[in-house]
């Protein structure tokens, strides 16, 4: 891990972000937004996961973001590729390893509300980890008993909302759900999942939550919305309108980041 630390730090250049995004499906094409880019694959970086996932690049991009520094991860590694809710450690401990001291993590999700349809961004306020798993199994020491009564840090929700009051943007809020896929739900999963209180439906982003946490980053997580879940509409889903649908939410989002930085919300 300190090799792939020291070569990240090398490669910067002096550059010190504080602050990383993940970048999931429709949230791609802001990497093309960073000023004075550094471009390494993350093949290139020791312990960094490989992405089976089509949308999902496998690249860390450094520089500004509306003039301020960011790290980010252009895609993730899902545990329904390989088994593993711990796939993405290795890259969380380089970021913390570099300063990284705050994380926006961002996925496509299905909606379980009307009220919020497909193109829709979601500030996921709690989650609901109904997967199973959990990517601290093995850690030896206590520190795998993390807290997570305020996983989403409330500063970090409020500049976000804040962002998105200030350019316009409807940013709703709500509980994400994990399902560890990669089938899609069940309608009968859905109705289950709305009674326990879920707004929304995915398969990734609650393990990296849980690890930046054990790793004492503060953390927030957007949701762009792909389709409405199963059994609300009778037709069938696929991944290939989840790519189609997620640049439309991807674009409100990405407006509501650009600006939460330009205005220094995510400093504190």
């Amino acid at each position: 891990m300190k090799a792939a630390v020291d070569f990240l730090v090398e490669r910067l250049g002096g550059l010190a972000p504080k602050v990383a995004l993940v970048l999931g499906s429709g949230l791609g094409n802001l990497v093309d937004e960073v000023e004075q880019a550094v471009r390494i694959p993350y093949a290139d970086l020791q312990g960094f996961p490989r992405s089976g996932v089509t949308g999902h690049a496998g690249e860390l991009v450094a520089g500004l973001l509306s003039g301020r520094p960011v790290v980010m991860l252009s895609g993730r590694a899902h545990y329904y590729e390989h088994g593993d809710a711990a796939a993405m450690r290795p890259a969380l401990e380089v970021l913390a390893g570099i300063g990284i001291t705050h994380l926006i993590l961002t996925n496509a999700a299905g909606s379980l509300r009307d009220d919020m349809p497909p193109g829709s961004a979601m500030l996921v306020t709690d989650h609901i980890n109904f997967s199973g798993s959990n990517p601290l199994f093995g850690e030896p020491t206590d520190r795998r008993f993390v807290g997570l009564t305020e996983a989403y840090d409330a500063g970090m929700r409020t500049r976000l909302e804040a962002a998105a009051i200030a350019t316009g943007t409807t940013l709703h809020r709500g509980v994400y759900m994990w399902f560890s896929g990669p089938s899609f739900e069940t309608p009968a999963e859905i109705r289950m999942a709305r009674t326990l209180g879920a707004d929304a439906v995915g398969m990734s982003t609650v393990p990296e939550v849980i690890l930046a946490r054990f790793l004492g980053l503060r953390v927030a997580a957007c949701s762009v919305i792909t389709n409405l879940a199963a059994g609300m509409t009778g037709a069938e889903l696929s991944h290939a309108e989840t790519k189609d649908m997620a640049p439309l939410g991807g674009a409100r989002l990405a407006t509501v980041l650009k600006r939460a930085f330009h205005d220094g919300m995510l400093d504190g």
